[in-house]
C-alpha cells in the first residue's frame, strides 16, 4: 500500500534531495503487476513539501534502461538544460524556487510524454503559503492517473511470458485505461486496514492531483460535504478565516495536471466511499474509503 498521509513540513528551507529513474515490477492492481518507470521505485514519486519561497535543488539520477527527465510545475524557468532527457548512467541539476502557492505536478517529459506519465513518472510538490494554511486534523494526498497495460500480461504476478506487463503504447493513444488509479494502484484503500482513516467531527484536509496523463476527475466523498475547497493555488469555498457557512461542494473537478484541495469533517461514524465522479473510473479503481470512528 501507498501511504496516503500527506508527510510533514520540512523545517528546512532549502531542500535538497536525489531522485532516481529506474524502472521496477510494481502491482497496479491486486494480482497483476506491470513494470513501471519510476522515480525512487515507488508510483507515484515521493511528495514534497515546503512554503513559497523555499529552494528546491534537486539531483536526478538516470539508473534506468532508456532516457528520462524531469519537470517540476511548482517552477518557473526555462526548460532547456533542467528538464532535458539525459541517457541511462547520466544525472543532472535542477534548481527552482517555489514563487506560488498550490499542489504541483512534476513528471518525466521525454517524449513520448504520454508513456513515460503513465508509466508511473509523475508526483506531486505540496507549496503553502508562506504563512502556512489553516491546521487540520488529518491531511491526505491522492494523486489520481491512469494505467494502461499490455493486452494479456501481467496477471498473477507475471503475464503469458512470466513477466510483468508492459506499458500499451495504442490504450494510451486511444484513451482506454485498463485501470484509473488512486497513488498508483487501483481500489487500493478498500480494506479495513488499508481505509484512510478519521474521527467523527475532526476536520480532514485531503489534497488531490490529476496527474493524468489524460483523463480528468471529479473527486467526490460519498456522504460527505465540503466546506472549504481550494483549486489551482485560490480558495473557491471557505478561506484562510474559516469554512463556509450556509454552502457546501460536492466535488472537485480537475483537468489532466490541476490540483487542490478539499476539507470535510464527518457527522457520524461509518464507511466513506472516495471516488473519481466519473463513475466509469470509479469502477476502474479510482476508489477507496475514508473509515470513521467515534
Amino acid at each position: 500500500m501507498v501511504d496516503p498521509v500527506l508527510p510533514p513540513m520540512p523545517q528546512e528551507r532549502v531542500h535538497r534531495l536525489t531522485l532516481t529513474a529506474e524502472e521496477v515490477e510494481l502491482e497496479v492492481a491486486p494480482g497483476i503487476t506491470q513494470t513501471r518507470w519510476t522515480f525512487d521505485g515507488q508510483v507515484p514519486g515521493p511528495t514534497l513539501r515546503g512554503r513559497v519561497g523555499d529552494v528546491f535543488e534537486i539531483t536526478l539520477v538516470n539508473d534506468g534502461t532508456m532516457g528520462h527527465s524531469i519537470d517540476f510545475h511548482a517552477g518557473a524557468l526555462a526548460p532547456d538544460r533542467p528538464m532535458r532527457t539525459i541517457a541511462p548512467g547520466e544525472s543532472l541539476e535542477y534548481r527552482f524556487t517555489a514563487e506560488r502557492a498550490g499542489i504541483w505536478m512534476y513528471h518525466c517529459s521525454t517524449m513520448p510524454m504520454s508513456a513515460h506519465i503513465a508509466a508511473g513518472m509523475h508526483g506531486a510538490v505540496v507549496i503553502e503559503p508562506e504563512e502556512g494554511l489553516p491546521e487540520v486534523d488529518r491531511e491526505y494526498v491522492l494523486v489520481q492517473s491512469e494505467v494502461y497495460l499490455e493486452p494479456g500480461s501481467g496477471v498473477g504476478g507475471g503475464g503469458a511470458e512470466g513477466g510483468p506487463a508492459e506499458v500499451d503504447m495504442d490504450a494510451i493513444a486511444a484513451e482506454r485505461p485498463a485501470f484509473v488509479t488512486f497513488n498508483g494502484i487501483a481500489n487500493q484503500y478498500g480494506s479495513a486496514g488499508e481505509m484512510l482513516q478519521a474521527r467523527v467531527g475532526e476536520r480532514v484536509r485531503i489534497w488531490v492531483l490529476d496527474a493524468g496523463p489524460s483523463r480528468p476527475t471529479s473527486f467526490h466523498v460519498v456522504g460527505g460535504q465540503f466546506d472549504r475547497t481550494y483549486l489551482e493555488g485560490a480558495w473557491r469555498l471557505g478561506d484562510d478565516d474559516g469554512p463556509a457557512e450556509g454552502a457546501g461542494a460536492q466535488a472537485l473537478g480537475l483537468q489532466a495536471a490541476q490540483g487542490g484541495f478539499v476539507e470535510l469533517t464527518f457527522p457520524e461514524a461509518g464507511h466513506y466511499p472516495l471516488v473519481s465522479h466519473i463513475m466509469v473510473d470509479a469502477e476502474r479503481g479510482a476508489h477507496g474509503y475514508v473509515r470513521v470512528t467515534d
